[in-house]
């Protein structure tokens, strides 16, 4: 009866993994920051993509191939003997059963811990990105699969076959980022612009040719959307309008539109925005206020490749020379990028009304 008990309580524990996100009133530089780089021996290559399976490790998909990271070590992992994927990864997914669904430059596979599963039906396609919607159907993006065929598709995968659209080319040459809103539907960023896929009839945006990059859920529900060279955009009344963040507090200039070069975009579950972007470092939205994390701050790189948040709400960021952890501290820190004069304080007190 113990041991019963015992086992019940741990798959109860398990089951029940996800913890607070970080705390959005701090600034980054309020959280302990960890960095893994290429000085301290971390040679995993630039990271195109995280995810995590319910285990606790972090799957890193690089140019150098799959990783399997424990917190400390990177190993490179391979399937059993007579498994095999052939290039390397680009787009990792966690679907909510635990599957590990692995894009690479030449196909699609899935890893459900015992079997690797392949997709013949992309054929050697370029996945260029992963999601699964809230009906449990995963949707692929790819780039076009030959030179003879210039057309990027979008398919989905339902009881384990694929059904892909965009033979015609209506996407252009690539579909490169997917993205769900809040009320189910199901967006597509292809070369020949944004798409609502679903529900309803699909719907084209014009984009002027200019990519649509990562997308993230905005406070209202209604998705974010990078777009290259154009910044960060919102859709209103059918037309794709600035989704304007003020400057972080350290910009000497107003922060315009096209400044925010996103290059990947992560809405946290305290509701804070995380950009990263092409060569700024890590910008961070929360509470009405902005801040801004680099390279000079201890940053493993200002070029963001990926960004996670883990089941313990830690925010990652990966870079083509490392890879960076945000956690939160029992104790926060202020200090001069906060408001303080000075970061040398030599006595502290106590007001009636409770302020310090």
């Amino acid at each position: 009866m113990v041991r019963r008990v015992a086992i019940l309580l741990y798959v109860f524990v398990a089951s029940c993994y996800s913890g607070f996100g970080l705390n959005p009133t701090l600034d980054i530089s309020q959280y302990a920051h960890t960095a893994w780089t290429i000085q301290d021996g971390f040679s995993v290559g630039a990271i195109f993509a995280m995810a995590q399976t319910p285990d606790g490790y972090l799957w890193l998909g690089s140019e150098f191939g799959l990783f399997r990271f424990d917190g400390v070590h990177a190993v490179p992992w391979h399937p059993p003997a007579g498994q095999q994927f052939s290039d390397k990864p680009y787009a990792l997914l966690v679907t909510r059963d635990g599957t590990l669904w692995i894009g690479t430059f030449t196909g699609l596979v899935s890893w459900n811990g015992s079997k690797l599963t392949h997709y013949p039906e992309l054929g050697k396609t370029f996945v260029t990105s992963l999601l699964e919607d809230r009906e449990g159907t995963v949707w692929v993006g790819t780039l076009f699969d030959s030179p003879g065929t210039h057309a990027g598709r979008l398919c989905a995968i339902r009881s384990g076959h694929a059904h892909c659209y965009g033979y015609d080319g209506a996407f252009g040459s690539f579909v490169w980022s997917l993205g769900e809103d809040s009320s189910g539907a199901l967006w597509a960023g292809a070369e020949s612009g944004l798409w609502r896929w679903k529900p309803g009839p699909p719907k084209r945006y014009a984009t002027s040719r200019a990519r649509v990059g990562d997308m993230a859920t905005g406070a209202d529900g209604r998705l974010i959307f990078g777009i290259s060279g154009a910044g960060l955009k919102r859709l209103a009344s059918d037309k794709l309008l600035p989704y304007p963040i003020q400057s972080p507090t350290h910009w000497s200039a107003r922060l315009a539109d096209r400044d925010i070069n996103s290059n990947k975009l992560l809405r946290d579950r305290e509701g804070g925005l995380w950009i990263g972007t092409h060569d700024r470092g890590l910008i961070h939205v929360h509470n009405g206020r902005t801040d801004l994390f680099t390279k000079g701050d201890g940053l493993s790189g200002d070029i963001a490749c990926s960004l996670l948040e883990d089941h313990e709400g830690n925010v990652w960021f990966a870079s083509p020379r490392g890879l960076d952890r945000f956690r939160e501290l029992p104790v926060t820190t202020i200090s001069s990028k906060q408001g303080l004069s000075s970061d040398f304080t030599v006595s502290l007190l106590a007001a009636p009304d409770g302020s310090i």
